[in-house]
């Protein structure tokens, strides 16, 4: 099985709930103590190197690149197939939860040089600059970069993450925040508490997409909104799990759901909310030099040590023209983004059920902001807007 249908075909079901308790008169959340029930992933480095061969052929059958460029890439295929003792052996790695994953990346989380969050963060930020100043959930907070973003501007700020050893550093970074251990699908908030919900990279860790949505749609007020943005497979659905190694050496890997743009729709229409805006910013192209160097930040690429989980940006440089190729004109990792207002009447969220649980991620950039209103009608007909509202 691949480690994407691995990471696809998983269930993270609740098992235990440990209440939190509240002295603020809101309804109260819960963290999760989950049983993960999903497969170990096998993976090898020289399954990675071929995939990207695979991709950057199927690139070339299509006409993007010439014979002489197919012909190198067979002959390269064959190479790699002689590297086998130099790539080293294939690692197996078990399922972990999301609170035990970003213990293990807590400390370096922030450290710079991640793509992902170099391009979405400034859309993110884009979007937030133009909303009206009120009460600001970021769900999935982690260390609370877009928490401290959103006090800079003068909102009051409520962090929610499942994971404490991220939540650290989130206190540290804006001492004036309200922060909560808590499930994305069951928000330690009252109803209609507040004005923005910013919900960055993180829904790829939550198998119940409409859920969590759901819990967004109730704890925003009238004329509130939402901003999301989450992660993209490398092609289609095919998302590569985050591998890490544990204190004893042991692999474990954070289950990811890489979802289609159709599938957050399907998850957001129902609960009353409109596409307004959708943006997929394209990777640097090419992505690396004929050395494997990073082309975005000029950094080297890491040593390849044989026997420990993949290293993706160590492997480029084994075949950097079919790297080039495969990732050329990919969104990093990101989806796009897309603004959500709220129809006139209140659909229900979806009932709570136990069979998922929540994390936080990586993993992009869908943005949605989300207007929500008593008096909102849409497509040309009048309705009651502030002067601050996101316009289509």
């Amino acid at each position: 099985m691949s480690p994407a249908a691995a990471g696809r075909g998983c269930k993270i079901c609740p098992r235990i709930f440990r209440r939190r308790t509240c002295k603020t008169g809101r309804r109260t959340g819960s963290v999760s103590i989950p049983r993960i029930d999903a497969p170990v992933i096998y993976q090898h480095p020289l399954a990675y190197l071929l995939g990207l061969e695979g991709i950057a052929l199927l690139r070339a059958l299509s006409g993007v690149y010439d014979r002489d460029f197919t012909i190198a890439r067979l002959r390269e295929i064959r190479a790699l197939l002689d590297s086998v003792e130099e790539l080293g052996d294939d690692v197996e790695a078990r399922p972990i939860t999301t609170r035990e994953g970003y213990a293990r990346w807590a400390a370096s989380y922030d450290e710079p040089g991640n793509q992902l969050l170099d391009l979405e963060e400034p859309l993110v930020r884009q979007i937030i600059d133009g909303l009206p100043l009120g009460v600001a959930l970021d769900a999935g907070c982690g260390t609370g970069r877009h928490t401290a973003y959103l006090a800079s501007l003068g909102h009051k700020v409520i962090g929610v993450d499942t994971s404490p050893e991220m939540l650290g550093p989130a206190r540290e970074r804006v001492p004036e925040g309200e922060f909560y251990e808590a499930d994305l699908h069951d928000v330690p908030l009252s109803d209609d508490s507040v004005d923005v919900v910013v919900c960055a990279i993180a829904l790829s860790h939550v198998a119940d997409l409409a859920q969590a949505l759901g819990e967004f749609v109730r704890v925003l007020r009238p004329n509130g909104h939402l901003v999301i943005s989450d992660s993209r497979g490398l092609i289609g659905d095919i998302g590569l799990p985050l591998v890490k190694i544990g204190r004893d050496g042991d692999f474990g890997y954070m289950p990811t759901w890489s979802r289609l743009a159709s599938d957050y729709l399907a998850a957001a229409l129902p609960l009353g909310l409109q596409v307004r805006r959708c943006e997929e910013p394209r990777r640097p192209s090419p992505l690396i030099d004929d050395d494997g160097t990073d082309l975005y930040d000029g950094s080297p690429p890491p040593d390849h040590t044989p026997g420990n989980p993949p290293n993706i940006w160590a492997l480029h440089r084994f075949c950097t023209a079919a790297t080039n190729a495969a990732y050329r004109g990919t969104p990093p990792r990101s989806s796009g983004t897309s603004s959500f207002p709220r129809t006139r009447a209140r659909p229900q969220p979806p009932s709570r059920r136990s069979g998922a649980s929540s994390g936080l991620v990586s993993r992009t950039i869908r943005d949605c902001v989300k207007r929500r209103s008593r008096r909102v009608v849409f497509r040309g007909v009048e309705s009651r807007r502030s002067a601050n509202d996101v316009q289509p």
